[in-house]
């Protein structure tokens, strides 16, 4: 391999290529740019078709390609509260609080039934969607929108299409896997919101009956998971705010945060998360591994082909 640091007046004294290695080497290269490429391109587009396919939204006509599944919720063992407001509940897990079945169709939660059991009374209050409402999961939404802009990057070079040079398809390559890395941040990294931006959230404008003042909840995708965590509040009295401090933006608040709302203080008495396993975004997570893996392939090929003639722009 040559080293690109040597003046090219060394290269004749080098074991590099001989003229008819060069031939064939050059014969493979130009086989790799008409042939390989567009392979490799019709694989990731197939994979990633099948993707956005599972995101969709279902279009007039064609719902039943888009089928409504329902998710029961389980606990993820994360259960805590302010034990301070809250004596003798160490022993509740977040199943005993909060169960509920989701009902997801692509990207839209189409319906959440929900039972939650308040830690004052210890009744059990029950929550669904209104019928005339559906809640977007953004993370979906914003992953599918990076897939078909991929998609449409790689649409943009048929069969027909000859690329010229190695560059010009690791190009091509770093712009696919910049949107599928994005895509997949959007399932790995649920936003982080503040508790003032969940209290005003329109989620919490989708329940009926309407949630209680001291309740909050909030839905997101972790990897492969549909998460449901479940806030319930309290109101702090006048003289026991001198210790306030409004809590920044989490995916997850703990016990014992604070914050404002309308002039009045609040702290997060219990936080319960429950989620479920949705099998079709683990599935998609793999589908972008495995497109990520073909376009690194494809590069270190180029790379290979490159490293004999680092002196030429390839």
């Amino acid at each position: 391999m040559l080293n690109p640091q040597r003046s090219l007046s060394e290269l004749p004294k080098m074991s590099g290529p001989s003229q008819a290695e060069r031939a064939v080497l050059e014969e493979e290269f130009n086989w790799l740019l008409k042939e390989e490429v567009h392979a490799v391109l019709k694989q990731l587009q197939d994979i990633l078709k099948e993707a956005s396919r599972r995101f969709s939204i279902p279009t007039p006509g064609l719902e039943n390609q888009l089928k409504q599944e329902n998710f029961i919720l389980g606990s993820s063992t994360h259960h805590q509260q302010h034990l301070s407001n809250l004596p003798g509940l160490e022993s509740m897990t977040s199943m005993d609080q909060v169960k509920g079945v989701l009902t997801l169709q692509g990207e839209a939660l189409t319906q959440a039934d929900i039972n939650l059991k308040t830690a004052k009374s210890n009744q059990v209050m029950h929550f669904t969607f209104r019928d005339d409402k559906h809640w977007k999961l953004q993370q979906i939404q914003d992953a599918r929108n990076h897939v078909n802009q991929a998609l449409q990057l790689l649409s943009g070079r048929d069969e027909s299409y000859h690329f010229k040079t190695g560059a010009e398809v690791n190009k091509l390559m770093d712009a696919v896997m910049l949107q599928l890395t994005r895509a997949r941040n959007r399932l790995t990294t649920p936003a982080a919101m503040t508790l003032p931006e969940l209290a005003t959230s329109g989620l919490m404008k989708m329940f009926t009956p309407p949630m209680p003042g001291d309740v909050m909840v909030n839905f997101y995708i972790n990897l492969s998971k549909l998460c449901l965590t479940v806030y319930q509040l309290h109101a702090m009295q006048p003289n026991t705010t001198k210790n306030f401090k409004p809590s920044g933006s989490s995916v997850l608040h703990n016990p014992g945060a604070m914050f404002e709302l309308n002039n009045a203080k609040f702290e997060v008495s219990q936080v319960h998360k429950v989620e479920c396993v949705v099998p079709w975004l683990n599935n998609t997570l793999i589908f972008f591994t495995i497109s990520l893996q073909l376009c690194q392939q494809l590069k270190d090929k180029i790379s290979v082909f490159s490293s004999f003639w680092n002196y030429r722009p390839f």
